[in-house]
């Protein structure tokens, strides 16, 4: 499996071994537009691998702060509570970059900047750049996708 993150078009698109589409998703990613420098809130371009999947059998909406569940379970209720909170829902995968002094390693690393792919509250707009930096899907489909890679799947992200 190899996954392909489009910045331009707004869409993540899951590719098998020989390079056929399997599925094709609709994302959010950063607002600022792409980048990899830290504390930039850009998406970072490039080869990417998922280094961890987190949250496998937590609840569709659960929580996550510091990629640990928190207890609660988002409720739109829970979101006009907080309505700056950067929600990180239902499963996260984390990404770490593959090329040395672009996206990896220095003030430049994916996972040093804690990069994911991650649930978003389903009422949220996709297919438009609103993320802090990470790559944002609505929960159905990251379950979806979560269940079909595993950690050292690689990732490419450009624009």
């Amino acid at each position: 499996m190899k996954i392909n993150i489009n910045i331009t078009t707004q869409t993540l698109e899951l590719l098998d071994d020989s390079g056929s589409l399997l599925k094709s998703y609709p994302v959010s990613t950063a607002l600022y537009g792409s980048g990899e420098e830290a504390d930039s809130h850009c998406t970072p371009r490039g080869r990417h691998i998922v280094r961890a999947r987190i949250g496998a059998g937590q609840p569709v909406n659960t929580v996550f702060v510091r990629r640990r569940p928190t207890g609660e379970i988002y409720t739109p209720q829970l979101g006009a509570q907080f309505p700056g909170r950067d929600w990180i829902l239902t499963r996260i995968l984390w990404l770490s970059g593959c090329e040395p002094g672009y996206n990896r390693l220095g003030s430049c690393d994916t996972m040093q900047r804690y990069i994911y792919i991650h649930g978003t509250p389903d009422e949220r707009t996709l297919g438009v750049p609103a993320s802090h930096g990470c790559v944002n899907m609505r929960n159905a489909e990251l379950l979806e996708l979560f269940d079909l890679v595993s950690a050292g799947t690689m990732v490419h992200i450009s624009v």
